[in-house]
């Protein structure tokens, strides 16, 4: 079942095409990020998903009913911009928020201190929020967000602001939003924080769709182009080689990703008279690999060769 369905959308501010012929359908209970730089056109998509912003063409619908104030009701909203008031004290702002949402003053004090509780801040509850750090914010944003429990939740950045350790308390409450039955469609430009939580993608450049669809399936497609190579010794093998692009390369190690047919085996034998090889991995490639093969420059070199041979 199709819970969001994006079709056709465009939106322009000015001389700016923010957001060009964009489609995409994210189903019941499955978590779908928006993926890409900043600027792509992820937030104002979002935006208008939520009926702050209206598309100048196309149509979005939720759960089968064109967006509007009704469809605003069925979705949990964390916006990139945080809209916190700084001289309320937490518990009173998560108790304003949650009322708006519909939950009586009985049921929004239990769930508001559940989830206090489960992110480590019970204490916070009488600091006023403009006190709180931004890490300490994003979570209060976090918890005004969910605590109405709706059936689709969208997040745009949720990580931004947040340390490792609170990072992973947020994938693993998200995760659990999901296997409860929840609709889960989020934003972000740091494409290496989802591809454990992602069931479906769509990434996004200068305001159009350049890839969408099931993660598994993508990343299978693309095949195993990339080799994860540790060694120990000169790595200057790495500068000879060609038709391969490197990637975060260290002092012993690199990811290579294979272009236009090389050899991985040709690699392994010139990394072997150079170096003591610990590691020698062909893998599928990483999602911020597959972005910059779809968009990058060998991408662009390849449209090129084509539309040459038409």
């Amino acid at each position: 079942m199709k819970t969001i369905s994006v079709e056709n959308i465009n939106k322009s501010f000015g001389d700016t095409h923010a957001v060009r012929d964009v489609s995409f359908e994210v189903e019941k209970g499955r978590i779908f990020g928006l993926l890409g730089p900043n600027g792509a056109g992820k937030t104002t998509t979002i935006r208008m998903i939520n009926y702050i912003t209206l598309p100048d063409t196309g149509s979005i619908r939720i759960n089968g009913i064109s967006v509007g104030q009704k469809t605003q009701k069925m979705i949990g909203y964390m916006p990139e911009e945080r809209g916190l008031y700084k001289k309320m004290k937490v518990g009173e702002q998560l108790m304003y928020l949650a009322q708006l949402k519909g939950l009586s003053s009985e049921d929004a004090r239990e769930k508001i201190r559940y989830w206090l509780k489960r992110f480590n801040a019970y204490d916070w509850h009488s600091k006023v929020v403009g006190e709180l750090s931004k890490g300490m914010s994003q979570k209060i944003q976090f918890i005004a967000t969910i605590v109405h429990d709706p059936e689709i939740y969208i997040f745009d950045e949720p990580f931004s602001g947040l340390d490792p350790i609170n990072s992973e308390l947020l994938k693993e409450i998200i995760i659990e939003l999901k296997e409860s039955g929840k609709t889960i469609l989020f934003s972000t430009h740091r494409m290496e924080q989802v591809e454990q939580m992602c069931d479906d993608i769509c990434l996004f450049n200068n305001g159009k769709v350049v890839l969408t669809g099931n993660l598994r399936e993508i990343k299978k497609n693309f095949g195993k182009n990339t080799v994860l190579l540790e060694f120990q010794g000169d790595s200057k093998f790495l500068d000879e080689l060609s038709e391969v692009r490197i990637n975060n390369r260290s002092t012993n190690f690199a990811e290579i990703r294979i272009l236009d047919g090389q050899d991985p085996q040709e690699i392994l034998r010139k990394a072997m008279q150079a170096s003591e090889i610990h590691k020698f991995q062909l893998v599928e490639p990483s999602l911020n690999e597959i972005f910059i093969s779809t968009v990058g420059e060998d991408n662009i070199k390849k449209q090129q060769e084509e539309a040459l041979k038409a």
